[in-house]
């Protein structure tokens, strides 16, 4: 597996103790994810045969029908707007646009592509785990008036929450791993870590979800982000050089 750095930051000096990348190559660094995409699998099913088979009656389903019907009951012009949007922030559309500028536009600042395929390896993952989990588990939307066209996915879990978890959390963790806790980069890390709230609030009151299902989003794009970030990411004490103008002509494209 070849040396990797992080790009230089001003504050690197105040890091903590050097830690290495996972040794073993490549290989193992497949089978570390693929592995874990299993696992998760295996944790969202028993979370969502336990919704669905075992708190399908009782106080925790009252609960989990009355926010939707809450949301429903209070629905306004304005808000039925405003959550067009918020929805809308993780459609699929949104998230493969939003995937391809932010992979294009760290390879143009930091002129290698390994960030770049951090967020492609968040993104691709946690579309093949949602859709893993919704063949398993089958849950009908809520019987609610819906604001949007249910596409024939299981309710649970909720592929918006969960795309923008692991979209826009990978998107703030990177931006405060490259340029430091700055007051900017705070703000706009807390910025998209909202994001994913966002998403998950517009899709209970337009009815299309349960909040077990929005629960069951937060943690599958929460746990896959962890797992891309502790196996991709590069460690302090690695080596990858960034490369400027001049070397970038002067590589071979064996080394880009």
């Amino acid at each position: 597996m070849p040396a990797l750095q992080a790009p230089p930051r001003r504050d690197r000096a105040r890091a903590g103790p050097e830690r290495q990348h996972p040794a073993g190559g490549w290989k193992i660094v497949a089978l570390r994810l693929v592995g874990g995409a299993v696992a998760l699998w295996g944790l969202l099913v028993l979370f969502g045969v336990f919704v669905t088979h075992v708190l399908v009656h009782g106080p925790v389903h009252s609960a989990d029908l009355g926010v939707v019907d809450w949301f429903a009951a209070h629905r306004t012009g304005v808000w039925n707007t405003v959550t067009v949007v918020g929805a809308d922030l993780a459609q699929t559309q949104t998230a493969i646009a939003v995937t391809v500028v932010v992979a294009l536009l760290l390879r143009w600042r930091l002129r290698r592509w390994y960030e770049s395929w951090i967020v492609v390896a968040a993104m691709a993952g946690e579309l093949l785990v949602f859709f893993a989990v919704t063949a398993t588990v089958h849950r009908p939307r809520p019987p609610v008036a819906r604001l949007d066209v249910a596409p024939p996915t299981s309710s649970f879990p909720s592929g918006h929450t969960s795309a923008a978890v692991a979209l826009y959390g990978c998107i703030a963790l990177l931006v405060l791993w490259l340029y430091g806790r700055r007051p900017a980069t705070r703000v706009t890390a807390v910025v998209l870590f909202c994001l994913p709230v966002v998403v998950g609030l517009s899709r209970l009151y337009r009815g299309m979800h349960y909040p077990s299902d929005v629960l069951a989003g937060v943690l599958m794009g929460g746990l896959w982000l962890v797992l891309v970030f502790t196996t991709l990411l590069p460690r302090q004490g690695t080596s990858l050089p960034r490369q400027g103008r001049g070397k970038r002509r002067a590589a071979s494209p064996a080394v880009r």
